[in-house]
């Protein structure tokens, strides 16, 4: 545990919590959490800095449909500075850089979760930040810099939105459960399939959104406000901070078969433990072989 304190601290700057006060049952974080607190607030200053010249930010894309901007690339260049500060051994998973080093603890970061909305001015996007032990999540920062919203975890240590204890929903199934999901760009090979997927839960739940974010709906799962989430080929940065948000939170993640555990696949599914078991049951027979994998 020793090479998860930082080499050096600093004083966090005093900042007005977005409840009014922090109520009962909260934790005191432990020193990589803050650590990646101050990087996503880092990180959060520059995105927001950058909104009133949308019209004039260098774009690139990537792939098809897949595009990168020079904020997520200054936010994750920041990110990366402020947690090579305090853990130069350890190594990073970015999206914009990849990969960086080898240890058995990793960053994962995804400076710039929902850049399609950003670059429209469509205001739902986060900075994701976890931290993984031998591959399993250990530390979760997932942070919404238009409405001030800090969601946080730690292993053993529960989940919390701006120091307020978080618990996933108590719904009893998929009636009345109001679901997220994303139709990524690099997974249209997978759209009959999803579509077929999204007709079978809406005959049994109440809603589903579509918000553009993975990271924060995988947040708002944790903090009760969806009770289910589900979407095809996540990457590592989309999900790693909100999947340990979610188990934290009393809920539970798996792959569309429900095999339990952060998917190599990306085909997430997130909830507490009856509305996932409910969208294991209710999908299945939409499945094709690659996503049953």
């Amino acid at each position: 545990m020793d090479d998860l304190l930082p080499c050096a601290t600093r004083a966090e700057p005093s900042r007005a919590p977005f409840f009014s006060s922090p109520p009962s049952g909260t934790s005191m974080p432990r020193p990589a959490v803050n650590v990646a607190v101050r990087a996503a607030r880092a990180a959060g200053q520059i995105i927001l800095r950058h909104m009133n010249r949308l019209e004039s930010l260098a774009v690139v894309e990537k792939q098809q449909l897949d595009f990168v901007s020079e904020v997520d690339r200054m936010a994750e260049a920041e990110i990366i500075r402020e947690l090579k500060r305090a853990y130069p051994a350890h190594a990073v998973l970015a999206e914009e850089s990849g990969a960086i080093g080898k240890s058995k603890n990793t960053w994962v970061i995804d400076p710039l979760d929902g850049t399609h909305n950003y670059l429209r001015g469509f205001p739902h996007f986060s900075v994701s930040i976890a931290l993984l032990e031998h591959g399993d999540p250990i530390v979760a920062v997932v942070f919404d810099p238009l409405r001030g919203e800090l969601f946080t975890a730690s292993k053993g240590d529960g989940a919390f939105v701006n120091d307020r204890r978080m618990r996933v929903g108590k719904r009893e199934g998929l009636a009345g459960a109001l679901l997220a999901t994303g139709f990524p760009y690099r997974q249209r090979a997978h759209l009959d399939a999803q579509i077929g997927m999204t007709r079978a839960l809406l005959g049994e739940a109440e809603d589903i959104r579509r918000t553009g974010s993975a990271a924060l709906d995988i947040a708002y799962v944790a903090a009760g406000r969806i009770d289910g989430f589900y979407e095809i080929g996540l990457k590592p940065w989309d999900m790693a901070a909100g999947v340990l948000l979610v188990r934290e939170a009393g809920g539970r993640y798996s792959d569309f078969v429900g095999r339990e555990g952060m998917p190599d696949s990306g085909n997430l599914l997130a909830g507490n433990i009856k509305v996932v078991d409910a969208m294991v049951k209710v999908i299945a027979p939409e499945l094709t072989p690659a996503l049953a994998r």
